[in-house]
């Protein structure tokens, strides 16, 4: 049980003394760079999802690579 109690104390104090938290401005920044790339990578799966036509069977629009076959 000692052993435990002397991990929870240490990593308590090098949660506390050794680790370098970012400021807020710095947090801030980080939560809207990581909120815009995952805005932008949410938009090219939609895009590549409208693009090539997901469950095709079950609709009317069948994608770009839908309306190529349909052409040959």
């Amino acid at each position: 049980m000692s052993q435990f109690t002397q991990y929870l104390q240490e990593s308590y104090q090098e949660l506390v003394q050794k680790v370098t938290w970012p400021t807020w401005k710095e947090l801030q920044g980080s939560s809207v760079l990581v909120f815009v790339a995952s805005l932008l990578i949410a938009g090219l799966v939609f895009v590549m999802d409208w693009a090539f036509g997901v469950n095709a069977a079950d609709s009317i629009w069948r994608g770009v690579i839908g309306l190529v076959y349909e052409l040959l």
